[in-house]
């Protein structure tokens, strides 16, 4: 009786996440298919999933109405420098406050700490005037100045280094390693799992972000996907084909990212639980 109880609520636990997963998925299905129909047949009552007439001639047009090859170039230079950015001063930081005792290590940290409390619409107006003073307005540099340190990467890499054990560290220093060496050649082998973690989180969150490159950019130059396909979808709303060509288009290296990575995306929801 006991096995057939459990059996059963199973099977509703996974029926369950099948619907959740269901519904999670039918708006990019449709998205997708929606990409490759014409006008005429998105519109069409009832709809179709699969397009009867399909064609590219979406993608065509929303490059040639707007720069989405300069927008998207634009997201993947800075989404890949942030990440880039976010990885070394987190790493180095959180090694840091992990193996270094100096004064004010402590009160640093809570410091670091206490800024995620701080929604960023509350710091965004003091951090824009600080980009206008340093003639950051409307350039790639603007778009990905708030984001090259992320308090949240230091405290991953932190509480992650203080799980390695001090036996390694001070061998390599007996053995007249210096700490560079030890940073380099110990330490990062060894958090690469927290790394990769690290390095997906804060690509795709640079990707998706929308509010800061609107406010800082005037532009086609230094606009990222977000936001050109914010203004493409105010220009060509009733051309709802075309938009959900520039969505797919946006959406683009966040499945591959995902469809590549899924493992280390799970293992890091995991990692990120535990040592958070």
């Amino acid at each position: 009786m006991y096995l057939v109880g459990r059996w059963i609520s199973r099977s509703l636990v996974v029926l369950a996440l099948l619907a959740g997963s269901v519904v999670m998925l039918l708006p990019l299905a449709w998205m997708t298919s929606s990409a490759f129909k014409p006008l005429h047949e998105v519109m069409r009552i009832p709809p179709t999933w699969i397009p009867e007439e399909p064609t590219l001639e979406n993608f065509r047009a929303v490059f040639a109405q707007f720069p989405f090859g300069r927008y998207f170039l634009n997201s993947l230079i800075t989404s890949s420098l942030v990440t880039l950015s976010v990885l070394i001063t987190s790493a180095m930081a959180g090694y840091a406050l992990a193996r270094f005792q100096f004064p004010g290590r402590d009160v640093l940290f809570i410091m670091i700490l206490a800024s995620l409390m701080i929604p960023f619409q509350t710091r965004m107006i003091p951090i824009y005037q600080l980009a206008i003073t340093l003639h950051l307005q409307d350039t790639l540099l603007g778009v990905m100045f708030p984001w090259l340190v992320d308090a949240f990467g230091i405290f991953l890499m932190r509480q992650f280094m203080l799980t390695i054990p001090s036996d390694l560290i001070d061998a390599a220093r007996i053995d007249g390693a210096s700490e560079w060496r030890i940073f380099w050649a110990i330490m990062l082998p060894l958090v690469r799992p927290a790394l990769a973690a690290l390095a997906i989180f804060t690509f795709l969150g640079a990707w998706e972000e929308f509010l800061w490159p609107l406010i800082i950019t005037s532009s086609d130059a230094s606009r990222t996907i977000p936001v050109g396909l914010q203004f493409f979808s105010e220009q060509y709303g009733t051309n709802i084909h075309w938009q959900m060509a520039g969505a797919l288009i946006a959406a683009l290296p966040m499945l591959v990212v995902f469809f590549l990575l899924q493992r280390q995306i799970i293992e890091g929801i995991a990692l990120t639980g535990m040592k958070g």
